[in-house]
C-alpha cells in the first residue's frame, strides 16, 4: 500500500513539474501585462479645413474611431467601403441568404463551446493521465486528425497542384 501512495505522489509530481508551454491552441494570457491584441492605435490627428465645430449627431462615427473590418479589407486588397455599419453589403445579399437558408441560430458560439466542453470532458472521464492534465485537446480530438502526408499524396494523386512538403 505504502509503494501504491509513493507511485501516485511522485506521478502527481511529476505531471505538476511540466515545462509551464502552453500549446499554440491555448489563447489565454499567462502574464499580468497587457495583451498586445487589444491595443489598437487611432488615426493620426489632422487639421481641419474649418475650425467651426460641426453639430453633434448621435451615433456619428469620429474620423478617427478604428475600422479594424475596413483596415482589414483594406489589407487583403478589398473596398473598405464595403463594411457597412449594422448591416451587410447589398452586394453580398444573395450569399447572406444562401447561408442563412436553413436558419441561423443567434446563440451559437456558445452552444458549441458547451458541445466541446461535454465532448472533452466524455473522452477523458476514465484515465487517471487525463484527470491530472489540464490540456485534454489532442487526445479528444484524435481521431479527427489528418494525416497530412496521406492528404498530400491523395492530392497529387487526384492531380491537384500542391506545393512541397517538409520532410518527414
Amino acid at each position: 500500500m505504502r509503494k501504491a501512495i509513493l507511485a501516485i505522489l511522485t506521478l502527481a509530481a511529476l505531471a505538476a513539474c511540466s515545462s509551464g508551454k502552453r500549446p499554440l491552441h491555448d489563447m489565454r494570457s499567462a502574464s499580468g501585462g497587457p495583451d498586445e491584441f487589444t491595443v489598437m492605435p487611432v488615426g493620426p490627428l489632422e487639421i481641419p479645413e474649418v475650425f467651426t465645430l460641426p453639430v453633434p449627431t448621435p451615433g456619428a462615427t469620429n474620423r478617427v474611431d478604428p475600422t479594424p473590418k475596413a483596415d482589414a479589407i483594406a489589407a487583403l486588397g478589398g473596398r473598405p467601403s464595403a463594411v457597412v455599419a449594422g448591416g451587410v453589403p447589398v452586394a453580398d445579399n444573395a450569399l447572406v441568404a444562401a447561408a442563412s437558408r436553413n436558419g441561423v441560430q443567434s446563440d451559437v458560439r456558445a452552444v458549441l463551446a458547451a458541445e466541446d466542453a461535454a465532448f472533452r470532458k466524455g473522452k477523458n472521464r476514465y484515465s487517471l493521465r487525463s484527470a491530472l492534465s489540464r490540456d485534454r485537446y489532442f487526445k479528444a480530438y484524435a481521431r479527427f486528425a489528418l494525416d497530412a502526408y496521406a492528404e498530400l499524396q491523395r492530392f497529387r494523386n487526384l492531380g491537384v497542384a500542391t506545393p512541397s512538403a517538409p520532410p518527414r
